[in-house]
């Protein structure tokens, strides 16, 4: 038994990622990189004209170790012998990489992901059961408030209060459940 992930959240935005592969998948994983604000560098012999048509770097060849020279993640998208090869120079080089389907080469699993009003929800199973984990991100789609904006902009200027009241961490959440009650109680006399 593997010992438990550690779910981390990745500020992208102007950092450099590989992407191997120009295919399908690929195409799949582009519009996520690119909405992080990656500087995105697309490696494969064949690439689908959706991938080159988007705002990236792209090179028609196999891949090579030194192309990830620089970059903070890759996410082969590949066969699985290419998944392989660039899991193992990845690793060399202290890259994490996401490894499309390949559980084993994989040192960074992509989860299923929520946004909305300013809150991102990822669910993962670990890279065992990804279709599993798309159902769950539904199932949370469906309870998460469509204004929970409100409920950010709320905790937003409670912690700023509270950490310019010098409010200890311990009484914080407590405070800010009153807050959001208040919240709630105000919009439902206003429906009323």
């Amino acid at each position: 038994m593997s010992l438990p992930l550690f779910p981390v959240f990745l500020k992208l935005e102007a950092r450099q990622v590989l992407l191997v592969g120009g295919g399908r998948v690929a195409a799949s994983r582009l519009p996520a990189l690119l909405a992080s604000g990656a500087s995105v560098t697309v490696v494969a012999p064949e690439v689908r004209d959706e991938v080159a048509a988007q705002p990236v770097r792209v090179e028609r060849r196999a891949f090579r170790p030194d192309d990830l020279d620089g970059a903070w993640l890759v996410v082969a998208a590949a066969d699985r012998e290419t998944n392989r090869a660039v899991a193992e120079a990845a690793e060399r080089r202290r890259v994490f990489v996401n490894a499309v389907d390949d559980v084993q080469s994989a040192s960074v699993y992509t989860a299923g992901v929520l946004r909305r009003g300013g809150v991102t929800v990822a669910v993962s199973t670990e890279g065992r059961a990804p279709a599993l984990a798309g159902l769950l991100r539904e199932a949370l789609e469906a309870v998460l408030p469509e204004d929970v904006s409100a409920w950010v902009e709320v905790a937003a200027r409670a912690r700023r209060e509270q950490r310019q009241a010098g409010v200890p961490l311990a009484q914080r959440r407590p405070l800010l459940l009153r807050a959001l009650e208040e919240l709630y109680e105000s919009r439902q006399e206003a429906t009323s």
